[in-house]
């Protein structure tokens, strides 16, 4: 005999407004509790306790009913303060994702995981070199944001899809999360940025969809046989195919792609390597043309390779704008609290502890 199908539990952010108009219904609530509710939860992006136009017992029953699908583990800001990471556990089962949030004096961006872990292995990220756990949901995704901007003094503007995980290996709920983040938040599709190591199929969806989000395009080599040694998946999706793909991409959202390119000293830093760079992307017939952010490394236990100095990165960043490439040397933010993508779970699973100093008492966050 089969085990009877459970019920999916209902989260705050993986409800649909259909489901919260449903559930006060239920409960004998009037409709306009449903608009006061959903603009509290989404225009708002206020936490549940702060929603004030609803009773105090309604928001009582409300948390037991949409439970958090994320409970906070770790946060930690880095000493300038204007980078905060949160490493989050799944209610559902205690899976580690993280999240970081980005402040400037102009906008407030936010970097979200599509996946506990990722199954692409790039051998310099910490994320990679962890394997996969799962895919994500849609709410657990849109959670992050509005989690982030419960701890964000700024309006958030801006979302990358660039931490844990490959998002274009997770495409339907990451796409469903992005509809949410445009159609209930507000955020602009423009501001929305999906990150990808090449996953070409993924890529070719992403064409199909009307939103025009941008595209960024983890390269990091301009040959096929150093990129499959830094990407395995090159070897399935070489780097002409995911060219083909992004330009394709392109030219359906009229939006230029970013390739994003890791410098590690000595191994993908050469001028040779930098040159080969340009004249591959000065060839590219991507709409807008190409745009370069160079990444110097951040340190990872798992990977011996480091950042080359900054006179070498800003050296290669030159020998690639040669052939009329634009390029942006990227800062590296939050290294002292292990900012890159899968470094503060890899520091949690090996007991070790964030400094004191970097811990940041929580800021306007839910429990």
């Amino acid at each position: 005999m089969s085990a009877t199908p459970t019920t999916p539990v209902l989260t705050r952010y993986g409800a649909t407004r259909a489901d919260v108009e449903r559930l006060l219904s239920d409960w004998g609530e009037p409709k306009y509790r449903t608009n006061q509710l959903w603009a509290g939860l989404t225009e708002s992006r206020l936490p549940l306790d702060e929603i004030t136009s609803l009773p105090l017992a309604l928001r009582e029953r409300l948390a037991d009913a949409l439970p958090l699908a994320l409970t906070r583990a770790v946060e930690a800001t880095a000493q300038d303060g204007l980078t905060t990471k949160w490493l989050w556990r799944a209610a559902r089962d205690g899976t580690e994702i993280e999240t970081v949030l980005m402040r400037s004096p102009n906008r407030a961006t936010v970097c979200v995981s599509s996946q506990a872990g990722c199954a692409m292995g790039c051998t310099f990220c910490a994320t990679g070199q962890a394997g996969l756990d799962r895919h994500l949901d849609a709410g657990e995704i849109v959670e992050q944001v509005v989690r982030a901007q419960h701890g964000s003094p700024q309006r958030l503007s801006n979302v990358v899809y660039m931490g844990m995980g490959e998002p274009l290996a997770n495409f339907d709920p990451v796409w469903e999360s992005v509809e949410r983040l445009h159609g209930h938040l507000g955020i602009s599709a423009r501001q929305i940025t999906v990150s990808t190591v090449g996953v070409v199929p993924g890529m070719r969806r992403l064409a199909q969809e009307s939103l025009p989000v941008t595209l960024a395009v983890s390269l990091h080599a301009a040959d096929d046989e150093l990129r499959s040694t830094l990407v395995p998946l090159n070897r399935r999706y070489p780097i002409a195919d995911v060219l083909d793909a992004a330009a394709e991409v392109a030219g359906a959202h009229g939006r230029r792609v970013s390739f994003e390119y890791a410098v590690i000293h000595g191994v993908n830093d050469k001028l040779d390597h930098a040159g080969a760079l340009g004249r591959l992307l000065a060839a590219w017939p991507g709409v807008g043309g190409a745009h370069v952010n160079l990444i110097p490394l951040n340190p990872t236990s798992g990977f011996s390779g480091r950042a080359p100095a900054h006179a070498r990165v800003r050296a290669f960043a030159d020998a690639v704008r040669r052939p009329g490439v634009t390029v942006t040397i990227r800062r590296n933010r939050g290294v002292d609290i292990d900012a890159a993508c899968g470094q503060l779970r890899a520091r949690e699973r090996a007991g070790s502890e964030v400094a004191p100093e970097s811990v940041a008492a929580p800021a306007r966050m839910s429990p």
